[in-house]
């Protein structure tokens, strides 16, 4: 630090700013809720992959000239993709969960940014939700606020 040049004081959060953050902390809970519900949905390929790999769902053709496939791997394959959609969706729900809460403690500056940029492939609450969340923290006077 120069003696002679003290550093530039950030822009002072104006109540728009801090109303903006406010609201885009409560959205990001609610889009986080919604994500979280919709992550839930493979739970049914889940189950189903289950079953046959336990056998208890019936995989026989009714052709016999068709060639056998190994129920067991099918339901593995099954087992995995809803496994994987579940995990990646509740983990996006927990950070966008995560992020609305550093909003509203003004913390944490770049994950709030990395959530707001992939929000933005959830179409169409979290597009929007996420242009916004990068409109707001693009200002200066608000990244100058978060510490």
């Amino acid at each position: 630090m120069d003696a002679v040049n003290p550093p530039a004081q950030p822009p002072a959060l104006s109540e728009d700013d801090t109303n903006q953050l406010r609201l885009l902390s409560t959205f990001h809970y609610v889009v986080a809720a919604i994500t979280g519900l919709f992550s839930l949905f493979p739970i049914l390929h889940l189950v189903m992959g289950l079953a046959m790999v336990s056998g208890k769902l019936p995989m026989a053709s009714g052709n016999p000239a068709s060639p056998d496939i190994n129920p067991q791997m099918f339901g593995w394959i099954f087992v995995i993709f809803a496994g994987v959609m579940i995990a990646c969706g509740l983990t996006l729900a927990g950070f966008m969960a995560y992020a609305g809460r550093c909003l509203r403690q003004r913390r944490r500056y770049t994950l709030c940014l990395v959530v707001a940029a992939i929000s933005c492939m959830l179409m169409p609450i979290g597009t929007v939700l996420g242009v916004f969340t990068l409109i707001v923290l693009m200002r200066p006077s608000v990244k100058g606020a978060f510490a």
